[in-house]
């Protein structure tokens, strides 16, 4: 076997086992989030609620220990510190109430995105710019279609947060195990 070819069969190899673990894992989480959808959302809120508490603390120690920074800088500092400590120790305690207000407040988002983008693409109608999409006559149709459909849409998940939520929480979990299955499918084919 050349050199060439020793390298690439290494090459090979090391793509195939890269696809294979983060297959695995993909797999992992996604059953993780089928079969324990609330123990798996408010360990990613516990995550969050970590990285805020984290982030306080080096936000506070900046505030207190920086010697060349102006004073209104430090209070502002200090005090946006204390605010995120406050927020990740009480996400902390109440945990189950954080992770459903933590749902709650992405789906809204997602809700009023669709909206605006439903309402920008109608208001792209009226103008003659051809970097937007349907400004052209031929897609005038599929930009109105796409409007109400992105509007429809966001006015039901904003009435409606929680259950979302748990939807797009099952389609994650159930993409993740499709993308798992599909690449441990992939690495076994690779030759060897």
């Amino acid at each position: 076997m050349s050199a060439e070819t020793r390298y690439e069969y290494g090459i090979r190899q090391s793509l195939r086992t890269a696809i294979l673990i983060s297959s695995i894992v993909s797999l992992l989480f996604g059953l993780a989030l089928l079969v324990w959808p609330m123990k798996s959302a408010m360990a990613i809120t516990l995550l969050i609620a970590t990285y805020t508490f984290i982030g306080g603390v080096l936000n506070l120690g900046y505030g207190l220990f920086s010697k060349g920074t102006a004073a209104w800088t430090r209070v502002g500092l200090i005090v946006l510190g204390l605010v995120f400590i406050a927020a990740g120790v009480i996400a902390t305690m109440h945990l189950g109430e954080s992770t459903l207000l933590l749902a709650v407040i992405v789906t809204t988002f997602l809700g009023a995105a669709w909206i605006i983008e439903g309402i920008v693409a109608l208001t792209s109608l009226a103008g003659r710019d051809t970097a937007w999409p349907g400004s052209e006559k031929a897609h005038k149709g599929w930009t109105i279609f796409f409007a109400i459909i992105s509007i429809l849409a966001g006015v039901l998940v904003i009435l409606s947060p929680v259950l979302t939520a748990l939807w797009l929480w099952i389609f994650l979990g159930a993409t993740l195990i499709v993308f798992g299955v599909i690449g441990i499918v992939r690495a076994a084919s690779l030759e060897k």
